[in-house]
């Protein structure tokens, strides 16, 4: 049985998962939806009340019936790289990929339908709060009005981008920011704005999740600095493997659960209590610059989970 791995040509952390995988003995076959068609072709065919195909791509052919599990890493979009590109073929080569994979018996990781829901802002943190998670206020808004009032409540605030990327090609991530309570808000009429009281953070931690396994990462912050995103800072300080509380433990579990998720890459910020806010869960977010800065065995644990279901 094959794994299948979606991701673009340069993925780092990919490369990690596939060579933990070959070291397994585990087939693997690695393509970009992106290059069909081109470089990976596709055939599905209706028999016997079911689909029965093939994929072609890196110089593999592999039958979807023999496909174990299918990794989601870091794909381009069917069609992206096609010589005659149009919108119709981008749709078009959509339906035709996933839905011939949803076809088969194979285990996502993470599945198309629950990533697409998990990637969204409001929602991941209604989920987080009730499965137990601290979740600071917050307000998406196009009033300005509403605005103006949730600052003269929380004074002290940070905006983000509700979906997290820049509408750039490529996409570039945008940085959350400290925002003055008597900001023009004006603004926010022109598109909906993320507003969210900001914690006085003395440490960032990523939690990574894959199935049954957790690693905890810690990096020490100064509460009050200017540049709130840790992603952006440069102060020399690393991240170092950190414990879990049992009550996060539980809810990382209830939201994985919750989120139809086998992965995911959890944010928190740590206040000078040690309560940890959660900030949002990345179901695709990367794990490569942690597992190096700390030796957690995260790729394996991705390998292991791909290849036999348990990690």
């Amino acid at each position: 049985m094959t794994v299948l791995v979606l991701t673009c040509e340069e993925d780092v952390t990919a490369d990690m998962v596939v060579s933990a995988l070959d070291d397994t003995g585990v087939p693997v076959v690695r393509l970009d939806p992106a290059d069909l068609p081109g470089e990976v072709a596709l055939s599905a065919e209706y028999v016997q009340g079911d689909f029965q195909g093939h994929l072609a791509g890196g110089g593999r052919l592999v039958t979807m019936s023999g496909l174990r599990s299918i990794w989601i890493r870091r794909p381009g979009d069917p069609g992206a790289n096609a010589v005659e590109q149009s919108a119709w073929l981008t749709t078009e080569s959509t339906h035709a990929f996933y839905g011939a994979l949803n076809c088969t018996g194979a285990r996502w990781m993470n599945h198309p339908g629950a990533a697409a829901q998990a990637r969204h802002k409001p929602w991941q943190l209604h989920v987080a709060h009730h499965c137990g998670f601290a979740v600071p206020p917050t307000l998406i808004t196009t009033f300005p009005q509403m605005a103006r009032e949730f600052a003269g409540r929380y004074r002290d605030l940070v905006v983000k981008s509700v979906s997290g990327a820049h509408p750039s090609n490529p996409p570039m991530t945008l940085p959350t920011t400290r925002i003055a309570p008597d900001a023009d808000f004006s603004g926010v009429a022109a598109g909906p704005t993320l507003l969210q009281q900001r914690v006085r953070k003395h440490a960032d931690i990523r939690l990574t999740c894959v199935g049954q396994s957790m690693f905890a990462a810690r990096k020490a912050s100064e509460p009050d600095l200017e540049q709130v995103d840790g992603r952006f800072t440069e102060d020399g300080r690393g991240w170092v493997p950190t414990g879990i509380p049992a009550r996060i433990e539980k809810s990382v579990h209830a939201y994985m659960e919750n989120a139809r998720l086998a992965y995911g890459a959890f944010d928190f910020a740590e206040d000078a209590e040690g309560t940890w806010w959660f900030l949002e869960c990345n179901q695709g977010g990367q794990f490569g610059f942690i597992e190096l800065e700390t030796e957690q065995p995260i790729a394996q644990a991705v390998a292991s989970w791909l290849a036999t279901g348990t990690s």
